[in-house]
């Protein structure tokens, strides 16, 4: 989002700019209030009015047209800040053209209007800041859009240079099985600019000859302290069992490596709090790999809050599972993985706490072993979560669930929205074989969300929406942005701190009966 405000806000490197959000038309004193203001060394946004002179002052332009509200595409001007991003790229907004009258203004962005190229976006230097005028005027669509929000962003910056012209190089601690994290984390870093797969560690050597099949140029190590000894490694992606992320995270920590951690960060709130002060200590990175931000129906049902379908949102009721004997490998075994809650739960959790901002204020979790008794997790759990504020969420896994309950269920005050799980099965007719079917994991596959929203005429009026197009490899495309650019991280290391700390609190709770249990 957007951080143009009227308070001071810090940037990647810790230093105070400011900035500010106006729209117009202005009267001579507000617009010189923001002259002013600028000239300080803030920055502002400014959303500019038509035939208003106090505004054409301040962005050194004046409207040239007044156009309706459609699908504009923006194409971005040759300039540093569009630097790893999409040169052109559409948005839903009302638009206005500018034409340039003053030599401080220059032109950021241009939008094909009846095959014309007209300007509509502007920077102009005042003193030591910004005014980043914008003929985009919905600054909603402006705040939810990828690449625009980053370009203003940028734009409000005094200054903009990448940290590093280089690859990145990036390691993975635990390659695993073919297809698995490694696997997965090898192909985002091969194909992300400004990164580069370099090395893998892995205790089993068959798994090391897999992962050098799979890239050749990989360097392979037998254990992460060897792997923290490598000078190409600048990047090491943690993907073993949980119960090793802290001891792992620190150690490559303080060999100057910055870390991304598979979710969970780790199983405790002190490790995670530990790894955050050791990568402050050190000024490196740590992050956890919350992959499923970028899932496309979880991205869907943020543009439906966001475009505030439903209204503000109280409730959240999410669900992963079914009626089937658990995985018999190290996820069913609590000592390994930290108990059944930290599995789908570092997800979803995930999810509830990027909706509400905040960790909740209470926790109560409760589990059942009931069916499945070769494994040490329960076989279903359900954890409920209350904000100060009496706003809630609950979250539950079962692996004896027989009719899967809804994967979304979402509640706000002018509406619901939901969505179902559906099975995925290929089939195909194989020659000598006949008929073939395969079923995948019902997880994986991005669901349909059903909106219902209340109108006082009318009753309910439902829509359905479809997930979002898929967003490539956000996460690791973040990571690079991040480390190259100062841009922000996604995923802040404090917020799965806060992930942690529920899902502590939430196997405590299921261990204890039920037990209700208070945060701080």
């Amino acid at each position: 989002m957007l951080t143009f405000n009227d308070s001071a806000a810090s940037d990647s490197e810790g230093t105070k700019e400011r900035y500010r959000t106006a729209t117009g038309p202005l009267t001579p004193t507000a617009a010189q209030e923001l002259e002013d203001f600028a000239s300080s060394g803030g920055s502002v946004l400014f959303v500019p009015a038509a035939d208003s002179a106090p505004d054409a002052a301040l962005m050194g332009a004046r409207v040239t047209d007044v156009l309706p509200r459609t699908e504009w595409f923006v194409t971005l001007a040759a300039r540093p800040e569009r630097v790893r991003l999409d040169g052109e790229v559409p948005i839903t907004s009302p638009l206005l053209t500018f034409e340039v009258d003053n030599s401080a203004t220059v032109v950021a962005a241009t939008t094909s209007v009846r095959f014309e190229h007209r300007p509509t976006m502007l920077v102009r230097s005042v003193g030591a800041g910004r005014i980043v005028s914008t003929g985009v005027t919905d600054l909603r669509a402006l705040e939810g859009h990828d690449t625009l929000a980053r370009y203003l962003r940028r734009l409000a910056r005094s200054e903009f240079t990448p940290r590093h012209t280089a690859d990145l190089g990036v390691a993975v601690v635990g390659y695993g099985p073919f297809g698995g994290m490694g696997y997965l984390h090898g192909l985002a870093a091969s194909e992300t600019e400004g990164l580069a797969l370099v090395a893998a560690a892995d205790n089993a050597p068959d798994r090391l000859t897999a992962a050098q099949k799979d890239f050749p140029l990989l360097k392979p190590h037998a254990d992460g302290t060897s792997l923290a000894a490598d000078d190409d490694v600048d990047i090491a992606i943690i993907a073993t069992p949980p119960a090793f992320h802290a001891e792992l995270g620190l150690e490559l920590l303080r060999a100057g490596k910055h870390v991304v951690v598979e979710k969970p960060m780790c199983l405790t709130t002190s490790d995670a709090d530990l790894l955050i002060a050791t990568a402050a200590e050190m000024d490196r990175t740590i992050t956890v790999h919350q992959s499923r931000r970028w899932d496309q129906d979880w991205l869907a049902v943020r543009r439906v809050i966001n475009q505030n379908r439903i209204g503000d949102v109280f409730n959240i009721e999410t669900f992963v599972g079914g009626f089937e004997h658990p995985c018999r490998a190290w996820h069913s075994e609590d000592s390994i993985s930290g108990g059944a809650v930290y599995d789908w739960g570092s997800h979803h959790i995930d999810w509830i706490i990027q909706h509400y901002g905040t960790a909740p204020r209470r926790v109560l979790c409760s589990a059942h072993t009931r069916v499945w008794h070769d494994t040490t997790n329960v076989d279903q759990l359900s954890v409920w979560m209350q904000w100060a504020d009496g706003r809630e969420a609950t979250f539950r896994q079962s692996d004896v669930c027989a009719i899967r309950r809804p994967k979304f269920h979402i509640e706000g005050t002018a509406g619901t929205v939901e969505g179902h799980y559906a099975p995925f099965e290929q089939r195909s007719i194989t020659p000598g074989r006949g008929y073939r079917s395969s079923t995948s994991h019902h997880a994986e596959a991005p669901v349909d969300l059903r909106v219902a929203s209340y109108d006082g005429d009318h009753g309910l009026i439902e829509s359905t929406v479809k997930p979002a197009p898929h967003p490539g490899w956000g996460f690791h495309r973040n990571l690079a942005d991040h480390l190259i650019l100062g841009e922000e991280l996604a995923v802040r290391p404090e917020q799965s701190r806060d992930v942690v700390s529920v899902l502590e609190a939430a196997h405590l709770s299921g261990s204890n009966g039920g037990e209700l249990i208070e945060l701080d």
